[in-house]
């Protein structure tokens, strides 16, 4: 699998070297062994490549029609289990316009907004952090672990409970870690209170239960 850690490691440095609001990459594969250039375009298929040359170039984007970074990751392996080995090179990126990414707010500067139009009183809340990728879902999972994210729905969010004194739920202090995560990750949130309790006061239980679909959360 060493090919495979070759390849999916200058993708990974090609990925930071790409603008933080970066919408499509367009990429270039030379192979190592020009006599596999045509197995390399055929696993290579699901990315649309065109020739260039000796070069097989495609497009990447975080979303549209274009493949998706998990797509390339997937084709990356394919390549490394046929033992194909080569360079993969950025040509160029699009980036989202600026005034779209001007108006994105840190995650935790978010959380903490959120938490002033509180009532002073808040107990309880249910809570949602919503994505503007499928991509970013596995990595913000791993960034908000200790809040026990789990999906709901078909949006590209995660939702977990916030609790401030006692009972089932994350303490807001560690919540606004967990964002602070999200943001040295770079991954763009938007971050949104579902419901929220006051004063509450649990007797011989973990706290309150909210019924959505039939389901308790």
């Amino acid at each position: 699998m060493l090919r495979a850690m070759r390849l999916a490691t200058q993708w990974q440095r090609i990925q930071t070297t790409l603008p933080d609001g970066w919408e499509e990459a367009r990429l270039a594969f030379a192979v190592s062994n020009p006599q596999r250039l045509e197995r390399a375009a055929a696993l290579l298929a699901p990315l649309q490549p065109g020739r260039a040359g000796q070069e097989l170039r495609f497009v990447v984007a975080r979303r549209g029609a274009s493949p998706s970074p998990a797509a390339l990751d997937r084709a990356l392996r394919r390549l490394a289990e046929a033992r194909i080995g080569g360079e993969l090179r950025l040509v160029g990126a699009l980036e989202t316009p600026s005034a779209a990414v001007a108006k994105h707010v840190p995650a935790a500067a978010a959380w903490g907004t959120a938490l002033e139009s509180l009532p002073a009183d808040w107990t309880d809340l249910y809570c949602e952090v919503e994505f503007t990728s499928s991509d970013h879902l596995d990595p913000a999972a791993l960034a908000l672990a200790p809040v026990n994210p789990a999906r709901f729905g078909q949006t590209l969010g995660l939702r977990f409970r916030c609790a401030r004194r006692f009972g089932y739920g994350t303490s807001p202090q560690m919540v606004a870690r967990c964002f602070e995560r999200l943001d040295e990750r770079k991954l763009p949130a938007e971050v949104r209170v579902l419901h929220a309790l006051s004063d509450t006061k649990p007797v011989a239980t973990q706290g309150p239960v909210w019924y959505l679909d039939g389901k308790a959360v």
